[in-house]
């Protein structure tokens, strides 16, 4: 690694470490149901299909709204960005009026989405409910998109998603970006899937990995080879370089010398720093791919921000991940430990992708 990239880790490093201290809350989610239109073969989550009479209830808004006062109560609502997620948000009936509810009380919000659902009408009223910004997701060409999602017209819809949020106009602050898992089935269509999302008007195109966990963990189709990341970090960087559309690596895992080449800034896990969760059961957790093992407390026995406060500290204070792997490696100072999502409840590393981009 080169005398100027580790130069601006150690300025990161710094920087990183005093958020830590001040941790201030800057990003919030909310997993609002875990119901879902979709039987995904990737998803790790519990999600249904079900009305919620019938199966896993979504969380009264209300409750929801009652975190949002007490955040308010604190810091500025306006520095916080609400995030939907699921589960489906728009699987509740009810969707538009929760926006309106926490666009009411100073939040901007947004959602995660896999666009099934989305019409012209659902979306404009989403707009005006005070919506700021929607992630789609899309898997690969039509073929490879319906084989991950389980669902034989999920391209066709994601498609038209796209084409709705591509064309918003009149709300100056809105924005929305794709994302994409990428998998040995995918793989080879990534130039493809770029020319097309560029040929739709996408601008923003987030692309991560499935970590391994739950029964991703032993589909071969999912979990890419070492050389393919190599190759998926390298069409990123290339991709990026072009200028053509912002193309970015998700936010798991320090990436070593390809560290700032693939994402705007450095590897750096929010979680429990600047990023908190509500879960549907009210677990207060970090980001919600996060196992229940490293759950804070709960808003039906717990005051929110009392928790964000004076709890996280397995977030905040990362040296007992230094063991195993991590003891020895001379890039611990930069990556303290990889994400908390890959850690298992015994705080066990599940991968390590500067170990995988190096391998041979």
């Amino acid at each position: 690694m080169g005398l100027r990239k580790r130069l601006a880790l150690e300025a990161a490093r710094r920087i990183q470490l005093n958020l830590a201290k001040e941790h201030p809350l800057r990003q919030l989610f909310w997993e609002c149901t875990l119901r879902c239109n979709l039987h995904c073969r990737h998803c790790g989550s519990d999600c249904k299909s079900l009305p919620p009479t019938m199966g896993k209830t979504d969380m009264p808004r209300e409750d929801f709204f009652g975190v949002l006062d007490s955040i308010a109560a604190q810091t500025d609502p306006h520095r916080v960005f609400v995030i939907m997620t699921g589960g489906e948000p728009l699987m509740r009936s009810d969707i538009v009026e929760c926006g309106r509810g926490i666009y009411e009380r100073g939040f901007p919000w947004g959602m995660v989405s896999n666009g099934l659902a989305l019409t012209a009408e659902k979306l404009q009223a989403l707009l005006q409910a005070g919506m700021h910004a929607m992630t789609i997701s899309i898997d690969g060409l039509r073929d490879s998109h319906n084989w991950m999602r389980g669902h034989e017209q999920s391209f066709d819809r994601v498609d038209r998603a796209i084409g709705l949020l591509a064309s918003v106009s009149g709300f100056p602050y809105f924005q929305f970006d794709v994302v994409t898992c990428v998998t040995e089935r995918n793989y080879e269509e990534l130039p493809a899937l770029r020319e097309y999302l560029i040929n739709k008007d996408v601008r923003a195109w987030r692309l991560f990995t499935v970590f391994p966990v739950g029964r991703a963990a032993s589909d071969s189709q999912l979990q890419l080879s070492n050389e393919h990341l190599r190759g998926l970090m390298s069409f990123i960087r290339d991709t990026r370089r072009e200028g053509r559309i912002k193309a970015s690596y998700g936010c798991e895992g320090f990436l070593g010398n390809y560290e700032s080449d693939v994402r705007d800034g450095f590897y750096f896990c929010r979680a429990g720093v600047l990023v908190g969760s509500v879960l549907v059961d009210g677990s207060i957790s970090a980001c919600a791919s996060i196992r229940s093992d490293y759950v804070q407390g709960n808003i039906y026995q717990d005051d929110f921000m009392y928790v964000w406060q004076h709890r996280f500290g397995l977030y905040r204070n990362r040296e007992w991940m230094k063991k195993d792997d991590c003891a020895d490696c001379d890039m611990w100072r930069y990556c303290r430990g990889n994400g908390m999502h890959l850690r298992d409840e015994q705080g066990r590393l599940l991968t390590c992708h500067l170990k995988r981009l190096s391998s041979e």
